[in-house]
C-alpha cells in the first residue's frame, strides 16, 4: 500500500493524485469486489436488483434462495404468474408492486429478446421497475461496463470524503464518472457502496479504521486514534 499523503487541504474535492491514491488503498484491501447480491446469471441479476429497491440485499438473498432453485430464467418466472412470484419474495418491502414489475419485464424479456437481457441501457431501462441505478448495476456487474450505479451509499461517500460532490444522484454519476481514474472505473462502484455500508456509515462512521482518513474532506470525522483499516465486508463468489 502506498504511503499516507499529509492531510492538505486544497478546498472540497480531492486532488487528482489523491483520488488515484484512494482507490489505490480501496484496490489493495479489497483486490476483488463484487455486489453482495448473490446471483449466477444476468437474470438474476436483474432480478435481484429489482427486488433490492429499498430493501436490504441480505432480505433480498433470502428471498431469491427460495426463488431462483424453482424459477430463474424469464420464462420459468412468467409460468409462476404474479400470485406464484409474489408467495416467494413476500418478506420483501413492496413485494406485490416488485411482483407486478418482474412479471412485466419478463414478458418484455420473452417477447422482445429471446429471453435474454439486453447489454444496452436503452433496452435495459425500458423494461417495467428497470430505471438508471438498475440498469448500471447490470451494465456493470453483468457485463463488466465501467458504469456507475450511484445509491446512498455512494452518494455519501463521494460528497462526504470530497471525491465527487454533487446535489444530486445524476451529478454524482456524471462527477465519479469524470474523476476516477480509468482503470479504477469498472470496480469503483463496488468500493465505494462497500465503503459507505461498512465504513463511512451514514449516522457513525467509522473514521478512526478508515484507510482514506486522511485524504477525506469530510469535518465531522469520528474522533479516535488511526487504527487497523477495517475492510468493508463482501460476499462470496456467486454459487
Amino acid at each position: 500500500m502506498s504511503e499516507r499523503i499529509p492531510p492538505r487541504r486544497r478546498g472540497r474535492t480531492l486532488t487528482r493524485a489523491e483520488i488515484h491514491e484512494m482507490f489505490e488503498r480501496l484496490s489493495a484491501l479489497n483486490p476483488e469486489p463484487t455486489t453482495e447480491l448473490e446471483y449466477s446469471s444476468p437474470f438474476e441479476l436483474l432480478v435481484a436488483v429489482t427486488l433490492s429497491a429499498q430493501s436490504t440485499d441480505v432480505g433480498v438473498n433470502k428471498a431469491t434462495r427460495r426463488l431462483f432453485p424453482v424459477a430463474n430464467t424469464p420464462q420459468a418466472i412468467l409460468a409462476l404468474g404474479e400470485d406464484g412470484l409474489k408467495r416467494h419474495i413476500s418478506t420483501i418491502g413492496l413485494y406485490n408492486a416488485k411482483a407486478k414489475n418482474v412479471i412485466a419485464a419478463c414478458r418484455m424479456l420473452v417477447e422482445q429478446h429471446g429471453g435474454e437481457v439486453p447489454r444496452d441501457r436503452e433496452s435495459l431501462e425500458a423494461l417495467p421497475g428497470v430505471g438508471r441505478k438498475t440498469a448500471n448495476v447490470v451494465l456493470n456487474t453483468a457485463f463488466g461496463e465501467p458504469t456507475m450505479a450511484v445509491d446512498t451509499h455512494i452518494f455519501r461517500v463521494s460528497n462526504r470524503t470530497g471525491l465527487a460532490p454533487g446535489k444530486n444522484v445524476r451529478e454524482v454519476e456524471d462527477g465519479l464518472l469524470k474523476r476516477v481514474p480509468k482503470q479504477f472505473l469498472h470496480d469503483a462502484h463496488h468500493w465505494l457502496i462497500l465503503h459507505g455500508r461498512y465504513v463511512c456509515k451514514a449516522r457513525r462512521p467509522e473514521c478512526p479504521a478508515c484507510v482514506i482518513r486522511d485524504l477525506c474532506r469530510y469535518p465531522d470525522k469520528t474522533p479516535g486514534e488511526p487504527g487497523e483499516p477495517l475492510r468493508a465486508a463482501t460476499r462470496p463468489e456467486p454459487r
